[in-house]
């Protein structure tokens, strides 16, 4: 087929889509979804040492209709500039270049002077080690079988391609697997697991004193009471009901690149401004709408607070956050403006982010110092009226009666349970009954949702811990 065949179906994949949602988003899409292959690429290239070849096919195979758009994608991954480079069709150009210490970020041509973030040896860990520094084989054979169903694949697709599995009892790892390509170190990935990162840092601004959960949110662009922007607080921007009109994130298609909350993701370089500069589509507090500029717009909030500059940001994080768990292979990304891109760019080893989930089952406390407000748990993991998916505040969670939490009861899944989600499979589930943390990260499809095996894996680890 020719480049102008090519170029026709294209066209017309776009105009399709422009009937039905407008030619000014549909506009966006060659943007938008250059953009996320070269975000993508050039993180798992660059801080997880991965193989793009891989991470091109997997990502590719993981979102349905991607395939209409990949086929005509060129994809140049320079390995000495570190940097990526997408194009489609002369219609669509994003590159995403590395830099030391900041991870991957979107090249809008600012030339920015990015800070030079040096390594500084870590403050001892309050979090008592989970781990000797080798591999924990599983401790039981019916361990050991609930991790071979795990990584096992289906005869058809949709395949699991289970990249890593951790899983902690009463703070200790008791079991972890690695696919080929990965290892103990190799940071992983959160795509919106990174969501529940921007939670914890917002719950330590409100123990220090310096955000008001029901307060009007400090947002600039919002100071004036006359605007109606004026009543959205921290509670809605983590519940997703502040009702600012950006579309939805809930969906990894095809079809998602023609949301607003995209063009904000990969087009524009200050995402923050861009989510704060939407109006209203609901009533704050009204309607529950998952999208990324709720928790883009929390990361900016945590940037002004931190001291105004990315690195201020890191080390905030590492102070408060990080050295107290023991998280040494944690990469968090930003936008051109210096605000961490909090809702999908933390990278993370597998065991760090169970660290994360440890942090929630002892209730905020790390070897008896208190790193989220009292309370702060049980807040995260109350549900949120109209989120039919089951979501609290910067987690997922089983409590209540959504149709999301009831499925997943229904599948295995306890009550009792809350959890960081990352679309295409990434997860961090912490079960207080069972003194349970399992953190499971791959490459899968969002539906059916059993596709992935996590519920099978929690009922598995469940039923091998019991009696322990």
């Amino acid at each position: 087929m020719t480049r102008r065949r090519l170029l026709l179906v294209f066209v017309s994949t776009v105009a399709l889509s422009a009937l039905a949602i407008g030619a000014v988003r549909a506009r966006d899409v060659p943007q938008v979804a250059t953009g996320f292959m070269a975000s993508t690429l050039c993180s798992e290239t660059f801080v997880s040492g991965l193989d793009p070849a891989s991470v091109l096919a997997e990502t590719q195979a993981a979102m349905p209709g991607a395939g209409l758009l990949t086929w005509a994608m060129n994809v140049q991954v320079d390995r000495a500039a570190k940097d990526v480079t997408v194009t489609l069709l002369g219609l669509g150009r994003s590159r995403a270049v590395f830099r030391d210490g900041l991870g991957c970020h979107m090249d809008h041509g600012e030339g920015q002077s990015w800070p030079t973030i040096r390594p500084v040896a870590p403050a001892p860990a309050l979090l008592p080690d989970i781990a000797p520094p080798r591999l924990v084989t599983p401790a039981t054979p019916a361990l050991a079988a609930a991790l071979d169903r795990a990584f096992a694949e289906p005869d058809v697709p949709p395949f699991r391609r289970t990249h890593a599995v951790v899983v902690l009892k009463d703070g200790k790892v008791i079991a972890e697997r690695y696919a080929p390509g990965f290892a103990l170190d190799t940071p992983l990935l959160g795509f919106s697991a990174t969501k529940s990162m921007t939670a914890t840092l917002i719950g330590i601004l409100v123990r220090q004193g310096k955000l008001a959960l029901h307060a009007p949110a400090p947002v600039a662009a919002w100071r004036s009471e006359s605007d109606p922007r004026h009543a959205i607080t921290v509670d809605h921007l983590l519940r997703h009901t502040a009702g600012l009109a950006l579309g939805s994130s809930l969906q990894a298609s095809l079809l998602s690149a023609l949301e607003p909350v995209n063009r904000m993701k990969f087009i524009e370089p200050d995402r923050a401004a861009f989510a704060e500069s939407m109006p209203l589509e609901t009533t704050p507090g009204g309607v529950s709408n998952y999208h990324d500029g709720n928790t883009v717009i929390l990361s900016h909030l945590i940037r002004d607070a931190a001291g105004g500059s990315a690195a201020d940001v890191i080390r905030f994080a590492q102070r408060e956050l990080f050295e107290p768990l023991g998280m040494h292979n944690v990469t968090i990304e930003f936008d051109a403006a210096g605000t961490p891109e909090g809702s999908s760019q933390m990278l993370a080893s597998a065991r760090d982010w169970a660290r994360l989930g440890q942090l929630y089952l002892d209730d905020g406390v790390v070897g008896g110092r208190r790193i989220l407000p009292a309370g702060w748990v049980d807040y995260v993991s109350t549900p949120t009226p109209g989120a039919f998916v089951g979501l609290g505040a910067g987690f997922w969670t089983n409590r209540g009666d959504s149709f999301g939490a009831n499925y997943r009861i229904s599948h295995g899944w306890p009550r009792d349970a809350f959890f960081a989600k990352g679309t295409i499979g990434q997860y961090v589930v912490v079960i207080p009954s069972e003194r349970l943390v399992i953190a499971r990260f791959g490459r899968t499809v969002n539906w059916p949702p059993e596709a992935d095996g996590v519920a099978q894996l929690v009922s598995d680890v469940m039923s091998a811990t019991r009696g322990e």
